[in-house]
């Protein structure tokens, strides 16, 4: 390898630090150098860039040094995050974004070194990250380039045979980025055969087993099962890994099932977490003589090795996993593997915000609440038992007058409402009296404070605040036409509904008869 030499000649202080990279490829730069002495102000990372899967942790590391004074600050932060930033010249410390929030920690295992953990990794996470500290005279500003963490997922796991060998080969497919030390789990007859990390198994000769593989950490996430002699051998297949149904609904959970030479003696559908009801904890029982799910459940066998359970008017308390187990005269399935993973969803509609409040009708942003989704559906919103036919989304925003109701439901599923809500009640703001407001005549905005603890608020005409009586209320005496228009109620979090005041004007006819007039502006 040729070894190309450069220099630079310039003025250094004592505190110092050169780095150099070559032109066009300023993405490997050397690590930072002290130029005058053996301490200085640098960061150094420990890795370039890190590979994690999808909803692990991972540890982003640096070490750093400054010169002579004491650091007063320090923190990791996002570069591509400064844009959603008050100040995006100034970098924030990263454990103070939302983003983040409850995921990350800072640790500093020895002095001048620093640890930033992130937990539960989503593929928004994949950033480049950077360390920043400052001294009472110096700021760590570095353009250099910091570590850059990539989230993939898996995308695939088979078990292939080696061709004229006794051995497995455990294939894993992610969608970007490959991570290092993968440790796998080997499974025979859906039990967990192997402690060993390798990605290889060498097989015994037994015509009726059946393998899978998986990443430790993510068993959730094993390979289809795989007959090693044949076509035939004992597993257990699921049509589906994880099932949304509607609470008050039905659902079929199916499998499909094979066994070596002997009959089937017996077989049915149990769920683990329903152990504790078991007479014996070791023994799965049949979910049919439940008395949970009494009257509830039907077994059916549509064709040869297809089991389906079909439960009906589905509880929330059915949310589950669901397995088949069948037993042979020379075997026994007992899988340790996942089965299908029910959730049922009771619908609930949210009053999310209310955006202002205009006479009597409040505009509101609501939304269709569900623990689960079911593949491929679109929500469907009812105003007044009415559907409205342009909106397919989990939020709505309209105008609701009071008496007016609103409900959810997923499309395919109309008959399985959520309860219905009137989004006029939620409004945090009344304007009392609620009629037409004349002028002169007394007036009180209350803001309702539901909060807890109590929060603070601000009643704003314009960017103007008015001042407070007790409870956050605000009193016109004799209110005037010039008070006519909006004013915001803002919380402390700066969160505002806004109310529309509408002040009708009063003169006398003959001197005799008073008569309001409505002027529209």
């Amino acid at each position: 390898m040729n070894k190309d030499t450069y220099s630079i000649q310039q003025f250094f202080d004592w505190g110092d630090s050169v780095s150099c990279a070559v032109k066009g490829s300023e993405k490997f730069p050397s690590p930072p150098q002290c130029v005058l002495r053996q301490t200085c102000n640098k960061v150094t990372y420990t890795d370039r860039s890190i590979c994690a899967i999808k909803g692990s942790s991972v540890d982003i590391s640096s070490t750093y040094s400054h010169y002579y004074y004491s650091v007063e600050s320090k923190f990791w932060f996002r570069p591509d995050r400064s844009r959603q930033r008050m100040n995006p010249s100034q970098p924030e410390d990263l454990s103070k974004d939302s983003q983040y929030s409850g995921r990350v920690q800072v640790l500093e295992p020895e002095t001048g070194r620093s640890t930033l953990r992130i937990t539960n990794l989503t593929e928004s996470d994949s950033s480049e990250y950077h360390f920043k500290f400052e001294t009472p005279r110096f700021e760590w500003r570095s353009v250099l380039l910091g570590t850059t963490l990539t989230v993939t997922d898996i995308q695939d796991i088979q078990v292939k045979k080696r061709a004229n060998e006794q051995k497995l080969d455990c294939i894993v497919t992610f969608n970007s980025c490959r991570p290092f030390d993968l440790s796998y789990l080997w499974y025979k007859n859906g039990i967990q055969e192997i402690r060993e990390t390798s990605g290889s198994y060498a097989v015994s000769y037994n015509y009726g087993d059946s393998y899978s593989c998986a990443l430790k950490g993510y068993e959730e996430f094993h390979s289809p099962l795989t007959c090693f002699y044949g076509q035939t051998c004992n597993k257990v297949t699921y049509t589906d890994r994880s099932i949304c149904a509607i609470k008050g609904s039905s659902v079929d959970i199916s499998c499909i099932y094979s066994h070596y030479y002997y009959s089937v003696e017996s077989k049915f559908w149990f769920s683990r977490d329903r152990s504790r009801q078991w007479m014996n904890p070791s023994q799965p029982e049949d979910l049919s003589k439940d008395s949970q799910y009494s009257g509830r459940v039907q077994v059916l066998e549509p064709e040869t090795r297809r089991s389906t359970l079909r439960i009906t008017n589905l509880r929330e308390s059915d949310s589950s996993e669901y397995n088949f187990k069948f037993k042979t005269p020379r075997f026994e399935w007992r899988s340790v593997l996942p089965g299908t993973t029910l959730t049922v969803t009771a619908l609930q509609v949210q009053v999310t915000r209310i955006i202002s409040v205009h006479q009597s009708q409040t505009e509101a942003e609501l939304k269709c609440l569900s623990s689960c989704s079911p593949a491929g559906c679109l929500y469907v919103w009812f105003k007044n038992q009415q559907r409205i036919r342009t909106q397919q989304t989990s939020t709505l925003t309209d105008i609701f007058s009071p008496g007016d109701t609103v409900s959810c439901a997923f499309s395919g599923h109309e008959d399985y409402r959520s309860p219905s809500v009137c989004p006029s009640k939620f409004s945090p703001v009344s304007v009392s009296p609620s009629g037409e407001i004349v002028e002169g005549s007394s007036v009180t905005l209350t803001c309702r404070n539901d909060a807890k603890p109590a929060a603070k608020y601000t009643w704003y005409k314009g960017n103007q605040p008015l001042p407070l009586g007790p409870g956050g209320i605000y009193h016109f005496t004799s209110i005037s036409s010039e008070d006519r228009g909006i004013y915001y109620c803002k919380s402390e979090d700066q969160q505002s509904v806004s109310v529309f005041i509408d002040v009708q004007y009063l003169y006398i006819e003959d001197g005799c008869k008073q008569h309001v007039v409505k002027c529209e502006s």
